[in-house]
């Protein structure tokens, strides 16, 4: 039991190019990275290689000064933690955790002039003043429950057609910023992909970009994939001017966090950016 509660805890997942996960493997030397919601380095995979590389620049290498993030980001300072303390048998207590964060459940303001983010758990918006109404905080805590029922029954298969109900009822209701509202914009965007609905998912991609950047950072494998992603259906929309830019910011991305040898950088984002200057040259 003992051998078997240390490989759970030193275990990696071994992910695809795209970040999906296709199996677990023990790395010894990468297991010695201790975590951080904030982290300096990231670990991306080349097959079943593990790749750990850093974000920012170190004045030398110090493997105790490293930290890579072991549970997704894209959740609130609780749900981490929780995370955490449940499968690593910790509780976080990095820079990340001690912050406010007045975006993970915001309400917007009902004020449609103002972008200020606004808790339920007071009565008015701190930035306008517009009063919070106890209809619209009843309004908000349905959307609330109605979004958190359906992304959990699409935590397996996203469905374009509930995720576009969802955004709906959150429009004008729930902050941009709110999690749960990126994490719909996720769940169209994929469905969107998968139908090949690729106006929708060209507008949902670029919906999703600020909430990538809040919660992951410029520098972040997905928010590279995301930005890479963008470029390639905005390819199939015929618009490779668009697309070059965007694929550019890819290229800034995923050059750090992969590495410009990596199979996602030669053979997917280099043929694409090339695609995307030939028929920019031909419109």
């Amino acid at each position: 039991m003992g051998i078997y509660g240390r490989i759970c805890i030193n275990s990696f997942n071994i992910l695809d190019i795209n970040m999906n996960t296709i199996g677990v493997g023990i790395y010894l030397g990468a297991s010695v990275m201790d975590h951080s919601c904030k982290p300096n380095a990231i670990a991306v995979f080349e097959g079943t290689t593990i790749i750990v590389r850093t974000l920012t620049d170190l004045p030398f290498l110090d493997w105790s000064q490293i930290r890579i993030s072991y549970v997704d980001l894209l959740n609130s300072n609780k749900d981490r933690r929780d995370e955490l303390h449940s499968s690593y048998y910790f509780w976080c207590d990095c820079e990340r955790c001690k912050e406010e964060e007045p975006m993970v459940e915001a309400a917007a303001c009902p004020n449609l002039s103002c972008d200020s983010p606004c808790s339920i758990e007071t009565d008015e918006c701190k930035k306008c003043g517009t009063k919070l109404s106890t209809e619209f905080k009843e309004m908000f805590r349905a959307v609330v429950d109605f979004t958190t029922h359906h992304l959990e029954e699409m935590k397996t298969m996203a469905y374009l057609d509930v995720s576009k109900i969802c955004l709906a009822k959150q429009e004008g209701v729930m902050h941009e910023f709110n999690i749960k509202h990126v994490r719909t914009l996720e769940m169209a965007h994929i469905a969107a992909i998968n139908l090949e609905c690729w106006e929708d998912a060209e507008s949902y991609s670029k919906k999703l970009i600020p909430g990538y950047l809040l919660y992951y950072g410029e520098i972040h494998p997905l928010t590279g994939l995301l930005y890479l992603t963008t470029g390639k259906i905005q390819l199939h929309l015929g618009k490779p001017k668009e697309a070059f830019k965007m694929l550019n910011k890819a290229s800034t991305v995923l050059t750090i966090t992969h590495g410009d040898k990596h199979t996602l950088v030669r053979e997917e984002l280099r043929p694409l950016i090339y695609q995307a200057v030939m028929e920019s040259q031909n419109t």
